[in-house]
Order: structure tokens, then C-alpha cells, then sequence
């Protein structure tokens, strides 16, 4: 039943789509506002940018995707600054498996391969950064994940 309901509903409305920008900011948006009315949904997936280029993104009505690299102190430090500009109904989290794994595990895994159990590093990240409970964010995410893949709600 679910699997009918999922091909009904991506038949009718298109599958969501994830995009993928690096260093090329202005060529994307470029393209992409050409095509945003022909996509049903879209997320800006792993979402490293900078606060120009979010918010130019949430304006165009983009799913945002926010990974492990929030969790790098190094190289992720300017998304805590930013992440409380996405609306809560247009945030995503994401792992990006096996890529970007959270640098602020404890203990450390012995391998640096990202998996989906380390999904809740990012969550704790995240709220903490947008000053949100951890509930809050988990329950907001879960409720955008539902929507952007068109999954029945439980």
C-alpha cells in the first residue's frame, strides 16, 4: 500500500530533487531559477555556503541540507553563525555517507566513515547553533523529511 501511494504521489508530482553547488554560485542559481518551476521539491544537499548564498537559496524556496560539516570546527565553524536563518519547515539534516563524518564524535570512531548513526552528532550540532531543543529539531526534520519524499505520515 505505502509503495502505491509513494509511485501515486511522485507520479503526480514529480520526484524531489537534490543539487549539489560548489564553486559555482552564481551559475546554479543562474540555472536553477529556470528550472524551479518544473521541480516538484528541491534541497540545497550539504549545504557549505556562505550567509549571502543561504539566503538567496531559502528565497528561491529550497530545502536546505545541513551535514557533518557543521560539526568541523575548522572548516564548518561560520555555518553555526548562520544556520538559524532556515526556516524551521525548509531544514534538512543529512549525512553524506561516507563523506563528512562528525568531527565532534566522542569517542572517535576508528574509522572516518560517515554512516547514519552518527546522525544525531548533527542534530545536537544543529540545535544548538539555531538555540533550538534537540527534540524540537529532530521532530521539525523528521516532519520536513516526510514532506520532501513525499512519505505517509505515521
Amino acid at each position: 500500500m505505502r509503495a502505491r501511494l509513494l509511485s501515486e504521489f511522485l507520479a503526480a508530482r514529480g520526484p524531489p530533487v537534490f543539487l549539489h553547488q560548489r564553486d559555482a554560485h552564481d551559475d546554479f542559481v543562474e540555472v536553477l531559477e529556470s528550472a524551479l518551476p518544473d521541480l516538484s521539491r528541491a534541497v540545497a544537499h550539504c549545504f557549505t555556503g556562505e550567509g549571502e548564498s543561504l539566503h538567496e537559496y531559502v528565497a528561491l524556496g529550497l530545502y536546505i541540507g545541513i551535514t557533518g560539516w557543521i560539526c568541523d570546527e575548522r572548516r564548518g565553524r561560520h555555518l553555526h553563525d548562520i544556520v538559524d536563518v532556515i526556516p524551521d519547515d525548509r531544514l534538512l539534516l543529512e549525512t553524506d555517507a561516507p563523506y563528512l563524518l562528525p568531527r565532534t564524535i566522542r569517542p572517535k570512531p576508528r574509522t572516518r566513515r560517515n554512516e547514519p548513526a552518527f546522525l544525531p552528532e548533527v542534530l545536537k550540532t544543529v540545535a544548538e547553533a539555531r538555540g533550538q531543543s534537540v527534540d524540537h529539531v529532530a521532530a521539525i526534520t523528521t516532519a520536513n523529511a516526510v514532506r520532501f519524499f513525499g512519505l505517509p505520515e505515521n
